[in-house]
């Protein structure tokens, strides 16, 4: 019964006097400023993204190649940055990678994506880091102001977070499809009035970005402005980049999260390329991702309603990927191009699924990783965009050397050990739950006395063997289940 009790607490407890002094603080308001700020500047890039394959053909696609290379390396040192800079300056810096890469499509050519491919890399890194971070903050601290279950609150803001962006497939391929127009032997105008509206969105959503408000006390993380605070975080950089490998917990979900990449970059790469463009055209392009768009928003934000724990993170994200593989298995076994309104149909009901799919995965990948590294929570995110960057940049590389039914082929075998490493983890993690509570003892005083103390003496934390090799860490509570 005890246990039961620990389960449904708070993760993190405020005292008496830490809620008199920040009682009534809401951080509702930066939620929807950060999620506000983030449609606007991805509604324009998102849709810019989804034309590069079709409109600037071998360029767009090297492009996207090279930038989520640069990401992939950036996003190795973005959490020692956003650590330096504060997750706010980060988020305003990065959005000025996303103008740039936008502005380079004004006048596409390899004098001027490749540097703007190279820089958005690194801006793309600090903002989805410090994204993350602030994210994760501001839903602790609520949590703890107001008394609430913090799995719960984590759940709810990253759900409206997604949601809304997810939105930016819906509208910014709106606008695509309002203003892009198929022309003569493949070729599309309407080309450079799509851009400059794009760069209007993004400098509003830039401008927007200024006004939510940091974290409190993060300018207390380290000394910023310090010589020495830097040669000191350069010097850890090493050990920054490898101890979150050293997790067991992190080990475990790497397959989840390259997945995750690997999905998105199917849907950006392949699927308009290979299954919209040929039925509906390429103006058909921003319908069909639209579509995409306004299921991954629904999705996003039912998801992060039901999100409390290990246990739900676990069955959610096994339902999406069952809904993708559905998809993978219809392009791979009975897909056949036909003409009319079934023509049109099938890749709209296609893309709405595999919205659903990213949906479901945006928004309980945060929730987990905030769930899981709450002490390390830049680290976290950081390899989250290091292997999503990585598996998104093999795909855009090998896209033009390998068959449709080849990549689809290796989705569903990407997608069925990602599964299987996620029930593995969560069974994992419930059993050393289960184990650490069962040190557990009420003494005959009536006093409460933990046998872990007894055990870790000296050490900050007791690491235990599931294989010779594996070390798990019991630093941090388990009542996150």
């Amino acid at each position: 019964m005890e246990s039961r009790n620990d389960e449904e607490a708070p993760l993190i407890s405020a005292s008496g006097e830490d809620r008199k002094v920040r009682a009534g603080k809401c951080y509702t308001r930066d939620v929807h400023i950060l999620s506000i700020s983030f449609l606007l500047i991805f509604l324009a890039y998102g849709a810019a993204q989804n034309l590069e394959t079709t409109v600037n053909k071998d360029l767009g696609t090297i492009s996207l190649g090279i930038l989520y290379v640069s990401f992939m390396f950036c996003s190795m040192v973005a959490s020692l940055v956003v650590r330096l800079m504060g997750s706010k300056n980060a988020l305003v810096l990065g959005t000025t990678g996303y103008w740039l890469f936008v502005a380079a499509n004004l006048k596409p050519s390899w004098f001027t994506m490749v540097p703007a491919s190279l820089y958005l890399g690194f801006a793309a890194s600090i903002i989805w880091v410090g994204q993350g971070t602030y994210l994760t903050s501001i839903a602790r601290s609520h949590a703890t102001d107001h008394g609430l279950h913090e799995g719960s609150v984590i759940g709810v803001f990253n759900g409206e977070f997604w949601a809304m962006f997810a939105c930016h497939q819906l509208f910014g391929n709106l606008i695509t499809l309002a203003l892009l127009k198929d022309g003569k032997e493949g070729s599309t105008s309407g080309t450079t009035l799509l851009m400059l509206v794009f760069l209007f969105s993004m400098t509003l959503g830039t401008i927007l970005m200024f006004f939510i408000r940091k974290i409190d006390g993060e300018d207390g993380k380290g000394p910023v402005g310090s010589p020495v605070g830097l040669v000191d975080s350069l010097a850890s950089l090493p050990r920054m980049i490898i101890t979150p490998l050293l997790d067991i917990r992190m080990l475990l979900i790497v397959p989840l999260l390259a997945y995750s990449g690997l999905q998105q970059a199917f849907v950006w790469a392949e699927f308009t390329k290979e299954i919209v463009t040929p039925a509906i055209g390429v103006s058909g392009v921003g319908g069909a991702m639209a579509v995409y768009g306004a299921l991954d928003a629904v999705c996003s934000m039912t998801a992060g309603r039901f999100t409390s724990g290990l246990s739900s993170i676990t069955f959610i994200v096994s339902g999406g990927a069952v809904a993708q593989a559905s998809v993978f298995l219809w392009l791979l076994l009975g897909y056949r191009q036909t003409s009319g309104v079934l023509g049109t149909a099938y890749p709209l009901i296609m893309a709405a699924i595999l919205g659903i799919g990213d949906g479901i995965l945006n928004t309980q990948i945060s929730a987990l990783l905030a769930l899981l590294f709450k002490h390390d929570t830049e680290g976290a995110f950081a390899q989250l965009k290091v292997w999503q960057s990585a598996a998104i940049a093999i795909v855009f590389f090998l896209s033009p050397y390998i068959s449709l039914q080849a990549m689809l082929i290796v989705m569903l075998v990407m997608r069925d050990f990602t599964v299987e490493e996620t029930h593995f983890t969560s069974s994992l993690l419930f059993q050393n739950s289960l184990s650490r509570n069962s040190l557990r003892f009420r003494s005959p005083r009536g006093l409460h006395c933990d046998l872990s103390k007894a055990f870790v003496s000296s050490h900050r934390c007791l690491t235990i063997k599931i294989w010779d090799s594996l070390p798990i860490s019991w630093e941090s509570s388990f009542s996150y289940w």
